[in-house]
């Protein structure tokens, strides 16, 4: 057939971020027409046409809908990414809905001569390098990767009217989509042969199972607890909401919570609860979810056993006349849970059930994911909200969602942030998980620096393991690394920038060496950073600098650079300046200090340690070793450090030790003008003032400071009569009892 493309014309702005590509993990449909060579060659030209566009119309207009891109036509077959842009870690799952909706809507649009189009549909996942710019309906040579083939190969052996899955489809569907396994078939080019599954349908929605131990959140469950307590006891109605990312256990402390609490001052509470499927078929899903909670009904029950139920439900509420006319309207909700006038007269009938269930009893009302969820529901809760308020009822609104979800809760709603679980907790977690795998205990030590205190992540890496993954390369689990890039995705240009640049760093991530591997002015990630901080994706270090909150956050963000990119952001970040780091020179100029010929001098930036504290402990702590017991600063030299000097390196030993052993000259710089020319000085700090930094006085240049041998004394200070002006000299005498002249008490 004649190709036919279909331009979009709401093209998609490039975002602020300086990567025209990234590697991406996409999911690619890839639909064709069965029997179409022997369909056109009895069609006149003219019908083809027609047929064509009613064909590419329709399967263009169920992608779209479903959020996928339709990257080419090719000939009567149509390609499509999921997630090529945007990830909301659902792409497989949209993928895949998409491809069963095609036939359905094919059916439902009338063709030329009555002609019935059956297609096959194969969607395969895996890793693409996308031109990020280019990805618009008809933007060719948007994604560049084996997957693609796969996705083309897997059709071939689809039935008409059927969707073939590759393996990682079927594991990113899990439990959301039900799958048929066939037996594995020869694909061109590869061996072994491809396993395929076949997607029969959406899968209901269901309760999570939660059969392990809780471990920690004892106090975020106090206060939760604390706070609906208090709403059912003063009849004052709260709205409180737990956030978190995924992965952190949001909704098993919902379920914990459903299952502790159950009395208040020995009054029984009500609880209603209802879980955001992803893309719900109908926008008001979670409220007909509530309905069914409220009235008992299972999916399985027939007409008449909903009709039972709902009578059963209203008639202690509602007089009978009431009764007899909400009882159908709320059948057609539950059938139909759309946006329609009649679906929406439905669940006003529900919310009052619910406002007069709660004036015979106190009643908490639960909406768990709800980012998931349409605005139609947030309008839902808010007007349920709103009259419970009015009417002083023991009410209580509990919702769960993650952090970037746009915030629409009233005024006096409370925010509980479910933080990650302490390094003893997880280990415990990890404990537990891996004995009821039947997996060594002793991996608890490889997976413990991996989880990051998120207990959804523990949980994905013990599966991994079970499902055969190699216990010594552990690599990251699907399940996180499709969580982890949705939370990247939902970042602007700037903060994604900083983000992915920040991952390419090893160790703690300084402003300055972002601003380096970006290629910005200096300073100019600062905001951006400390908007990290405030999402929860950076951890501010309480020395300088900023870690990573989830180290597979780290990994992801690396890993969607281009491998040329990622190493022109390490070489670049390799020449910024970072706090308290110690360079070398060599001085050939320098005289001999107590008799030992000078050596190469290590450079301190001074000023910098002084306008991040203005104390003299900080000074020594930057310039000083640890101490015995982990001791920096003062104490530690106080105490006799073992270094003869005030190297920032311990002291060498063994064979070459008298080599490397003696005074080493440390060079105090007070500013950039004074650091000589090298790489590291580029990234420059602001000049302190006469008042800030101690050390400094404005009228003299630095004073560099030199070491003299250590004494049996074992104390420090900075005075030496016999010093030549500007030249200050560490040498052994009593520690000092009061502070030095021109600094604060306090120092």
């Amino acid at each position: 057939m004649t190709t036919s493309i279909i331009v979009d014309t709401q093209r998609t702005v490039t975002p602020l971020w300086p990567v025209p590509q990234e590697r991406r993990v996409v999911t690619v449909l890839f639909a064709d027409i069965v029997g179409s060579t022997a369909l056109v060659d009895r069609l006149d030209p003219e019908d083809v046409r027609a047929l064509q566009r009613a064909y590419f119309d329709t399967v263009a207009g169920v992608l779209h809908r479903w959020h996928g891109v339709v990257e080419k036509y090719i000939g009567d077959a149509v390609m499509a990414l999921f997630g090529a842009r945007h990830s909301d870690g659902f792409d497989a799952y949209r993928a895949v809905r998409a491809g069963l909706e095609i036939q359905a809507a094919l059916d439902r649009r009338p063709m030329v001569d009555g002609i019935k189009l059956r297609v096959r549909v194969g969607v395969a996942t895996g890793e693409v390098v996308v031109d990020l710019g280019d990805v618009v309906t008809g933007g060719h040579g948007v994604a560049s990767g084996a997957v693609i083939t796969t996705a083309a190969r897997l059709q071939e052996y689809a039935a008409p009217g059927a969707v073939a899955l590759c393996a990682a489809t079927a594991r990113a569907t899990a439990g959301l989509i039900t799958q048929r396994q066939l037996t594995p078939v020869p694909v061109a080019g590869r061996v072994p042969p491809v396993p395929v599954w076949h997607a029969v349908g959406p899968v209901r929605p269901g309760a999570d199972r939660h059969d392990g131990p809780l471990i920690g959140r004892r106090r975020e469950l106090a206060t939760i607890r604390d706070q609906l307590g208090a709403a059912i006891r003063n009849r004052t109605p709260r709205w409180i909401s737990l956030v978190g990312p995924t992965g952190s256990g949001r909704s098993r402390l919902l379920h914990e919570l459903t299952r502790g609490l159950t009395t208040v001052d020995g009054l029984p509470v009500r609880w209603c609860v209802a879980t955001c499927q992803p893309y719900p078929d109908q926008v008001l899903a979670p409220v007909a979810h509530l309905l069914r909670g409220l009235a008992g009904i299972r999916h399985s029950d027939g007409p008449a056993a909903v009709h039972d139920r709902l009578v059963a439900a209203l008639t202690p509420l509602f007089p009978p006349t009431r009764v007899a006319t909400a009882v159908p309207a709320l059948q057609r909700m539950l059938t139909t849970p759309d946006g329609s006038a009649a679906a929406l007269a439905g669940a006003a009938i529900c919310r009052e059930a619910l406002l007069r269930l709660a004036a015979h009893r106190p009643l908490i009302v639960a909406v768990d994911d709800l980012d998931r969820a349409a605005p139609a529901v947030s309008r839902f809760l808010h007007a349920l909200f709103g009259a419970a308020t009015e009417r002083g009822l023991p009410l209580a609104l509990l919702t769960v969602h993650q952090p970037q979800w746009a915030d629409t809760r009233p005024g006096p709603a409370r925010q509980m942030t479910i933080g990650p679980l302490a390094t003893v907790q997880s280990g415990r977690l990890l404990r537990h998980l891996l004995t009821r795998a039947g997996q060594p205990v002793a991996l608890v030590d490889r997976l413990l620096p991996l989880v990051g205190g998120r207990p959804g992540h523990a949980t994905a890496y013990v599966t991994s393991l079970v499902d055969g993954a190699d216990p010594a390369a552990l690599p990251l689990p699907e399940a996180v690394r499709r969580a982890v890039g949705a939370e990247l995705d939902h970042l602007d240009g700037e903060r994604r920038a900083v983000l992915m640049a920040a991952g390419t760093l090893g160790g703690l991530i300084s402003g300055a060496a972002v601003d380096r591997a970006l290629g910005w002015r200096p300073g100019r990630s600062a905001s951006a950073l400390r908007k990290l901080v405030a999402a929860g994706l950076l951890l501010p270090h309480h020395v300088d600098g900023y870690a990573f909150a989830a180290p597979a956050l780290r990994q992801v963000a690396a890993e969607r650079l281009p491998r040329a990119l990622r190493a022109v952001f390490q070489r670049r970040a390799a020449g910024a300046t970072h706090l308290d780091t110690v360079h070398r020179e060599t001085d050939p100029a320098a005289g001999a200090v107590n008799g030992s010929a000078a050596r190469s001098a290590e450079i301190v930036r001074l000023d910098t340690v002084g306008a991040r504290t203005g104390r003299l402990d900080a000074v020594f702590a930057a310039l000083a070793p640890a101490g015995p017991g982990g001791a920096t600063g003062p104490t530690a030299l106080r105490r006799g450090s073992p270094s003869p000097t005030m190297a920032t390196r311990p002291a060498a030993s063994g064979p070459d030790a008298d080599r490397t052993a003696g005074p080493r000259r440390l060079r105090a710089v007070a500013s950039a003008g004074d650091v000589p020319p090298t790489p590291a000085a580029a990234v420059s700090r602001p000049a302190l003032g006469a008042g800030g930094n101690p050390f400094r006085d404005p009228g003299r240049p630095a004073a560099p400071i030199r070491p003299t041998p250590a004494s049996s004394a074992g104390h420090w200070t900075l005075a030496d009569a016999g010093t030549p002006r500007g030249v200050v000299r560490a040498i052994p005498r009593p520690p000092l009892v009061g502070p030095l002249e021109g600094l604060p008490a306090s120092a």
